[in-house]
């Protein structure tokens, strides 16, 4: 890629402008490139130009543009809805480690936002799927809570999750608005969760998850199933739904150790 004038997009069409026509790199990789810097200096916080403008400005054709834009698009750097104007995406305002072993509640208050619920149901109650998933006999009763969670006053996540009545039992007379799960777990039936697997999938939310999460009908959210175990005993079943425009999971890698999952040996502490 050749040498850029006093700025990406500032000058006349070749090098100057950040685009090398000679290079074997494609036009709208190069754009791509371009435009992810200039996202990243802030430079279009409050507009992003259209189509025609950036064709202009770089003087390439609407089609090289097209190609820039769909891959910032599918790679979560712009929003595009039906209509409107790309916008850039705004960063998730909670982000949390692949692998560990962790809480919502403090994940949430870790990003400095108040954490609250809205406690939908509260019961006992049996359910054959989820007493298989626990090693329990199909009419086995189990304690369920599901609540609508809250970070800074907007709606971040449903949450609903399953745990034998025997062991949980002496939940049912705690106040979910805010407290974590594990803490009155622990607390309460003296359970500590040790180890956990999920499975996490991007999903499009029903009319009425979108209802319920307050967002559009563009947005993708987290499909995540956990199941918890303490002392290698299956104790929880959990099915959390996340706005992905709130909430990011972060992991690293590099050429040495290759794919390293963050934080894999936390513990639970609360959720």
């Amino acid at each position: 890629m050749g040498t850029s004038g006093p700025g990406p997009g500032l000058g006349t069409v070749g090098a100057v402008n950040g685009l090398d026509r000679e290079s074997t790199a494609p036009l709208w990789r190069q754009l791509q490139g371009l435009l992810l810097r200039r996202i990243e200096g802030g430079e279009f916080a409050n507009r992003f130009p259209g189509e025609l403008a950036l064709a202009e400005e770089y003087g390439v054709s609407r089609q090289t543009v097209r190609q820039a834009l769909r891959e910032l698009r599918a790679g979560g750097i712009l929003v595009a809805e039906r209509g409107r104007q790309p916008r850039v995406a705004p960063p998730a305002e909670i982000t949390q480690p692949v692998g560990a072993l962790y809480s919502l509640f403090a994940a949430v208050e870790a990003a400095g936002l108040k954490q609250y619920s809205v406690v939908r149901t509260l019961d006992v109650r049996a359910d054959a799927v989820v007493a298989e998933r626990l090693g329990l006999e199909a009419s086995a009763p189990l304690l369920y809570l599901e609540r609508l969670r809250l970070a800074g006053d907007e709606p971040l996540a449903l949450d609903r999750v399953w745990l034998p009545a025997e062991l949980a039992e002496p939940l049912l007379d705690a106040d979910f608005q805010h407290t974590s799960l594990y803490g009155e777990l622990f607390r309460r039936a003296g359970l500590r969760l040790d180890h956990g697997c999920e499975q996490i999938r991007a999903v499009i939310p029903t009319a009425a998850e979108r209802a319920q999460l307050r967002c559009d009908e563009q947005a993708a959210a987290l499909s995540i199933s956990r199941l918890g175990t303490a002392s290698r005993r299956p104790v929880e079943w959990r099915h959390t739904l996340v706005r992905g425009d709130r909430f990011a999971l972060t992991a690293e890698f590099s050429g040495r150790v290759g794919y390293r999952l963050l934080g894999s040996r936390t513990e639970f502490v609360t959720a």
